[in-house]
């Protein structure tokens, strides 16, 4: 995977990357669904131990959303100021997300059009959101919100940059970093919001002019 062109004359030819969030040691990550795909031997878990999927191929994922052009989910940040921590540790499995920065309060908005499917709470990603993408091939996965956008409900049509939160720390995010945990998932047959083949978001905000 490669991420977008940044040569610009008004850009910074070198950006400067974001610190690592300090996630506890041996937590789990606070992703999306935690479905397990049936590559893996262990069985998938239930709902309401959601967290990111486990990726079990990402290369063919990633071609399903070429040429997409996501909207920052949250407002005022800026690519070049993005950190791609995907592949990090997180306790024992991958992080599969990204971690956006930006104060409390945040407005956090839809990276792409598509309906709500699930308004979920959840001990490792707090307030989360699940999105599907207007052909129901992928989900957006929203976590650690502060709070919903007023009115948010599952089964809301949502345009590219609608409000769907706030940026927070409910979860097991560090209570003195709020952020976005942004994750994508290509969607398996049965369409779970739970499960998926995860998806670096990283190149594709850095698509954003």
């Amino acid at each position: 995977m490669t991420t977008a062109d940044l040569a610009g004359a008004t850009r910074r030819a070198t950006p400067r990357p974001l610190e690592t969030i300090p996630f506890p040691s041996g937590t789990a990550t606070p992703s999306p669904a935690a479905g397990v795909p049936s590559a893996f031997a262990t069985p998938a878990p239930t709902p309401t131990e959601a967290e990111t999927p486990p990726a079990s191929s990402l290369s063919s994922a990633f071609s399903t959303l070429e040429g997409r052009t996501l909207a920052m989910p949250v407002v005022g940040a800026k690519n070049l100021d993005l950190r791609d921590n995907f592949a990090e540790a997180r306790g024992a499995r991958k992080h599969e997300a990204i971690d956006i920065l930006a104060a409390r309060g945040t407005p956090v908005v839809a990276a792409d059009e598509g309906k709500v499917v699930k308004l979920f709470t959840s001990k490792p990603g707090g307030l989360t959101v699940y999105q599907f993408d207007r052909d129901d091939t992928h989900c957006y996965y929203y976590a650690h919100l502060d709070r919903y956008a007023e009115g948010l409900h599952e089964g809301e049509f949502l345009r590219r940059g609608d409000p769907i939160g706030f940026v927070g720390t409910t979860g097991n995010a560090p209570p003195n970093t709020p952020h976005l945990h942004f994750a994508i998932f290509e969607l398996g047959p049965a369409k779970h919001w739970w499960e998926g083949t995860a998806i670096n978001p990283y190149p594709f905000l850095m698509k954003m002019k």
